[in-house]
């Protein structure tokens, strides 16, 4: 892969995802995309980069979901779901005027985000006489597809108390793999969707969870997403981001709460 692909490779991808390929990255780019040379049956990184430069054309969707990068668990950083039990689910419960909760999971990956909070919605929220739907996107469309399914392998809830293992997923025959039962399942809805395109979305959401995901944007495209994230959440409604990324100097239409918890303030 000479200089000239890597650039190429890293302008297609910017201007498609807004992701930012720095040369830290060039080693996981090589890996991934030489496997989709060898799938294509393709001679060189020359011949590859000229089906990408027109940014359009089948290989496109297959480009993007050999960049994106997809770590996650069940229960990834703790704090951020008992913050939505404890304080968002409670203040929600307690006012229940409209007894409606909308929430997003923008960047669910392989879906252990969604069901995380869509265990935590099905053991605070009470079971009936609510209208409550979560939203789970991610852009590659691979992900998507294993969310919807919700097959892991049995070592990837070995982390969740008995009880939950018990509660929300069914074993497989062999023991190796778990699924997820329908009762969280059919609170979400997963769609394939690039944050930086329009959105169908009509409602707001009470909350939005975008963890680990602005890490890859330059900061003019954290600007513009923060602002549509504002936008679409509802007055003083919460925002999640990951661990190492933050609103300072990007956006002031938020507040912080601290541990990477937001509110919408305007």
């Amino acid at each position: 892969m000479s200089n000239r692909n890597f650039e190429l490779i890293a302008d297609v991808a910017y201007h498609i995802t807004g992701i930012k390929l720095g040369d830290h990255k060039r080693n996981m780019i090589y890996s991934r995309l030489a496997r989709r040379i060898r799938a294509l049956k393709l001679q060189s990184f020359d011949q590859y980069c000229a089906l990408i430069e027109g940014q359009e054309g089948p290989e496109i969707h297959e480009f993007v979901n050999a960049i994106t990068t997809n770590l996650t668990s069940f229960f990834r950083e703790p704090h951020h779901f008992e913050f939505l039990a404890n304080k968002v689910f409670a203040d929600l419960k307690r006012q229940g005027q409209t007894r409606r909760v909308r929430g997003w999971s923008a960047g669910c990956s392989t879906g252990e985000e969604p069901y995380s909070i869509a265990m935590v919605i099905r053991e605070i929220m009470p079971p009936s006489g609510w209208d409550i739907k979560l939203l789970a996107t991610d852009l590659d469309s691979n992900v998507v597809a294993h969310s919807m399914e919700g097959v892991y392998s049995a070592d990837r809830i070995a982390d969740l108390s008995t009880t939950r293992q018990q509660k929300w997923f069914m074993k497989g025959k062999s023991g190796e793999q778990v699924k997820v039962k329908s009762s969280l399942q059919n609170l979400i809805t997963f769609k394939q969707l690039n944050l930086l395109h329009n959105w169908p979305m009509k409602g707001t959401f009470d909350f939005i969870f975008c963890r680990n995901v602005v890490i890859y944007f330059d900061k003019e495209t954290q600007k513009v997403l923060f602002d549509r994230y504002a936008d679409i959440l509802k007055p003083n409604g919460y925002l999640f981001i990951g661990h190492s990324e933050t609103l300072h100097k990007v956006s002031d239409r938020f507040r912080s709460l601290g541990k990477t918890i937001y509110q919408k303030i305007r």
